[in-house]
């Protein structure tokens, strides 16, 4: 049956398929889950197929990255993945075949100084009446239409249109004897049965060529066709490796939540239609929601501010334990790993927890139960330890050995000798806390105070004290 939200007839069919680069660039990233999306809320099938003709690319450490980018955003794939190196057999008798019914020819290259005669094309266009067979050099052809347009009906985009005579002959078999990227996803799409073929617009100009080899070759089933907005940098520059940051994986090990970056991907050229930005269970949320055909044409800006800000809503979200499981492996990483202790940040767990907007944040706030001694910020100190500071830190340290050790207590007992020395709360507690945590910034000091211990906290305020010596 057709389905009223696709023109295609039987069961919706829809591939990602990535070429193994070493990680999941963010345009993958957000294609694979459109295609997931479109896959899952048409109630139809998600297909992986992995690119790796390129030898250089082909080794399994390099698609195991693809898996494991994929499995990270929780996206499932309905059928074994296919490597499209295993299918050599199907696209080399495809190109034999469009050489025998003549829409594919041999073709000597033409070398770069000798183009002018050629119209600047590698390739001499007379070749098509010559010939030619197998040589040295040679490469075989696709003999596109001189005539007619070839179009289709963009999901995104609307209609597009090419005019055959403005397609070059291009290459579907190389010199070595590899046929192209053309070729093999024609074929391959044919014989997996997908039905859509949703992907970034930088690959507009080879869809045509795809649709000649389709046509060309006899294929009738319906293709639906889509092209996304590419995704860029606050330049408004496409994203590149060499000057942004691209890998999916990078914002894992940088403390980014799966969930949040499905979230996020989705907003990138697509909104919910409430207007709303989170959805806390995207993977079950979005599907019902999302179509690709409102999906906006327009360039989609990445907005790492953005994405912190969506990241810091779902770890709101966790339970309290679910957030100190989760930033557990981030711990792992520390130098002070060894003096972790899991029972000391769960006390500390929800205050740290509505501070951070990723996980790998989370060391840095709390590292200061664990270190001997807390790492001193020189800026902190200088700023905190003003002229009153030794004689503040003198009545602390004399006052809080008879203070009782629980967070409100201490909030209340060191307030109230605040108000004995005429001191203002911001000023007098800030040496407190710079001498405790090393910092000026952090989790509330009296909880801090409190899960330090009387005995450690007055350590380290008499150290702070001993390194003021006589004056501030």
């Amino acid at each position: 049956m057709t389905s009223p939200e696709t023109d295609v007839p039987g069961p919706v069919r829809v591939r990602f398929a990535p070429a193994p680069t070493g990680y999941l660039h963010l345009g993958s990233a957000r294609a694979a889950l459109f295609n997931w999306l479109t896959a899952r809320h048409l109630g139809g099938t998600f297909l992986l197929r992995v690119e790796d003709t390129d030898l250089e690319r082909s080794r399994q450490e390099l698609i195991d990255v693809v898996f494991e980018a994929l499995e990270w955003m929780g996206l499932d794939w309905d059928e074994t993945p296919v490597l499209q190196s295993t299918r050599d057999g199907e696209h080399q008798a495809a190109v034999d075949r469009l050489l025998a019914d003549g829409h594919a020819y041999w073709s000597d290259p033409v070398p770069e100084g000798d183009r002018e005669r050629t119209g600047g094309r590698p390739y001499d266009p007379a070749d098509r009446d010559r010939d030619l067979g197998p040589g040295e050099g040679r490469a075989v052809r696709f003999r596109t239409p001189d005539e007619g347009t070839t179009s289709w009906t963009d999901l995104i985009r609307g209609d597009i249109s090419f005019e055959n005579e403005n397609i070059e002959d291009f290459v579907i078999r190389r010199a070595d004897g590899s046929p192209t990227f053309f070729v093999a996803n024609a074929v391959d799409d044919q014989d997996m049965a997908v039905t859509h073929v949703i992907r970034g617009e930088d690959l507009i100009n080879v869809t045509p060529k795809q649709l000649l080899l389709r046509t060309a070759l006899g294929y009738d089933q319906p293709l639906e066709l889509g092209h996304m907005p590419l995704i860029v940098n606050e330049q408004r520059k496409k994203l590149s490796k060499r000057r942004d940051d691209v890998s999916l994986l990078d914002y894992r090990d940088r403390g980014f939540l799966p969930e949040a970056m499905v979230n996020y991907l989705a907003l990138l050229g697509w909104g919910l239609p409430d207007g709303s930005e989170i959805r806390l269970d995207p993977l079950r949320e979005l599907p019902p929601l999302f179509d690709i055909r409102d999906v906006n044409d327009s360039s989609a800006f990445f907005d790492t501010k953005k994405l912190r800000f969506v990241n810091a809503e779902h770890l709101r979200a966790l339970g309290v334990a679910e957030f100190a499981e989760r930033s557990q492996s981030y711990f792992e990483a520390q130098p002070w790993a060894d003096r972790f202790h899991a029972g000391t940040f769960g006390r500390m767990a929800a205050e740290v927890q509505t501070r951070v907007e990723t996980l790998s944040e989370v060391p840095g706030y709390v590292d200061f139960l664990f270190l001997p001694d807390p790492e001193i910020d020189e800026a902190s100190w200088t700023k905190a330890m003003v002229a009153d500071a030794p004689a503040w830190l003198d009545a602390v340290i004399a006052a809080a050995e008879d203070w009782p050790w629980e967070a409100a207590q201490l909030h209340e007992r060191t307030f109230a000798l605040c108000e004995e020395v005429g001191a203002s709360r911001k000023k007098f507690q800030a040496p407190i806390r710079v001498a405790i945590t090393g910092r000026s910034v952090g989790p509330p000091l009296f909880e801090s105070m409190e899960v330090l211990g009387r005995d450690e906290v007055l350590r380290r305020l008499r150290s702070a004290r001993e390194r003021l010596g006589d004056g501030s």
